[in-house]
């Protein structure tokens, strides 16, 4: 079934990452011929859409409680904290479409708690987009650099504070700012930097709202 086949990509996906995740993979993980897949699936884009909407069925529905804005940071807080339970998920949300019941479910619920909060139709739709890009990307890169630590046999950690050196190493006569913000730009502070660009976006969010409700 494809539900089947969902959690078992899922599974390869978490094993290998998703530019090793091929039809030819999940056929062999699975016990069967990579054309008997086809019968379930379109294509690699059919593929993701189905491992998305599996993902999207471990993200607990945000109550509705609270203003606008607590929801919407408890909706974004949520998805990046399961996003993070699987290797390369966000790049999956990001490179398929938003189909499937259980993802579908939470589009409804963010677009429903934009138009609540009292924007138009079309800002309701672009916060929506604008949430999604900021949330996936950020948890992208965040498996984009642990995936490097991995490759170079080291932590995100050491890494990071590799990079701060390399800043530190600037002629400060040429980069004052890199070289004097190094410690900063080499801190493992994936948490707080969510929170910052959560933030940020809720007070721009909170203005078009504002703005709309003067007119």
């Amino acid at each position: 079934t494809r539900d089947h086949i969902a959690r078992a990509a899922l599974a390869l996906l978490d094993q290998h990452g998703l530019d090793r995740l091929t039809m030819r993979a999940l056929a062999a993980s699975l016990g069967v011929k990579a054309a008997s897949l086809y019968r379930h699936v379109r294509d690699k884009q059919d593929l993701l859409a189905l491992i998305a909407d599996e993902i999207s069925a471990a993200i607990p529905m945000v109550p509705r409680r609270g203003s606008w804005r607590d929801q919407a940071r408890a909706m974004a807080l949520t998805v990046r904290r399961e996003l993070l339970k699987h290797r390369d998920a966000a790049r999956v949300m990001a490179e398929s479409p938003p189909v499937g019941a259980h993802r579908l479910r939470h589009v409804e619920a963010a677009l429903s708690v934009f138009l609540a909060a009292g924007l138009s139709k079309r800002d309701a739709v672009r916060a929506g987009y604008v949430f999604n890009n900021f949330v996936t990307e950020l948890v992208a890169d965040e498996g984009r650099l642990r995936d490097a630590a991995t490759t170079l046999h080291t932590t995100r950690r050491a890494l990071m504070a590799r990079m701060a050196g390399d800043f530190r190493a600037l002629p400060s006569d040429q980069f004052p700012t890199l070289h004097s913000l190094a410690a900063e730009l080499g801190r493992d502070d994936f948490d707080g930097l969510f929170e910052f660009g959560i933030t940020v976006w809720l007070c721009g969010l909170e203005r078009v709202r504002r703005r709309r409700a003067r007119r």
